[in-house]
């Protein structure tokens, strides 16, 4: 098939994505942004031989305005929506945003490497971020906002010299260090906000990985002696306390014969409240 564009946003399409769109081996823009699609990602995505190896001799991957055919489309690139005309087919996009998706995201769309964006955000995704994402070294804007997405932030993201637009906000599980590199530490805080990320850009600095203090010093914590000594301490005091006020009454006679006769006559006061309250 020769079909070079799929736009079909802000529509009420449900179900999954079919692995039929694998087939259009000419596809440069798949946008199926703002409906109701469930489902995973579909690894056959792979297949996308216009997204994955560009053929520069191949007439057909280009749309131009001399032949009296006018294409455009309006396309959520970098975090803004523009409108794409006779440079339109030196764009490649995928933009299923604001749908259903569950799943992982396929580390075969890796595999993508003349993929210029990619708009994942505001779905049910879990997972790690591939490791392998950073062979699409032409990505200008990855955006994995708002799912569910756990783990680190791969290293290989810093080998994507092109990347402009990057926003992981609000996944809630990402931890760690941001890869450093000139372009992630270029962007906004709140395009890493809502996780337990830390390093340049973001004030909170990185710390070793926390391991329990018994542990770190063989059991022998300063904490540890701390609490070991207050067992100690409240030992000795309910033995000295004990000793020096309960154990005279046991074993001196006079104050033992004295305690009981002052627990008497507390028992006979009580006796005679109690009879007259009845």
């Amino acid at each position: 098939s020769l079909l070079r564009i799929i736009s079909l946003r802000s529509n009420n399409f449900d179900g999954h994505i079919p692995h039929k769109i694998c087939d259009l081996l000419n596809l440069l823009i798949l946008d199926l942004a703002h409906n109701n699609i469930s489902g995973t990602i579909p690894k056959c995505f792979r297949k996308l031989y216009s997204m994955a190896n560009r053929n520069k001799n191949n007439r057909g991957n280009y749309m131009y305005v001399s032949e009296g055919i006018y294409l455009s489309a309006l396309l959520v690139l970098k975090g803004r929506q523009d409108e794409y005309g006779a440079t339109l087919g030196l764009v490649t996009s995928i933009d299923i945003s604001t749908n259903s998706l569950t799943g992982e995201i396929p580390k075969e769309i890796a595999r993508l490497v003349e993929l210029r964006s990619l708009n994942l955000s505001r779905n049910l995704l879990t997972g790690n971020i591939p490791d392998n994402i950073g062979n699409m070294k032409l990505m200008e804007s990855l955006d994995l906002s708002m799912n569910r997405l756990n783990g680190e932030i791969p290293l290989s993201l810093s080998n994507l010299n092109f990347l402009n637009h990057f926003n992981v906000s609000y996944n809630n599980n990402l931890i760690g260090q941001i890869p450093t590199s000139t372009q992630l530490q270029s962007f906004e805080n709140l395009f890493y906000m809502g996780n337990h990320l830390c390093g340049p850009p973001l004030t909170k600095n990185c710390t070793s990985k926390s391991i329990p203090t018994d542990i770190a010093n063989n059991g022998s914590s300063n904490e540890g002696s701390k609490v070991n000594w207050l067992y100690v301490s409240i030992v000795l005091g309910f033995v000295m306390g004990f000793s020096g006020i309960v154990a005279p009454f046991f074993f001196i006679r006079p104050w033992w014969i004295a305690y009981y006769r002052k627990l008497d006559h507390i028992c006979g006061k009580l006796y005679v409240y109690w009879a007259t309250m009845g």
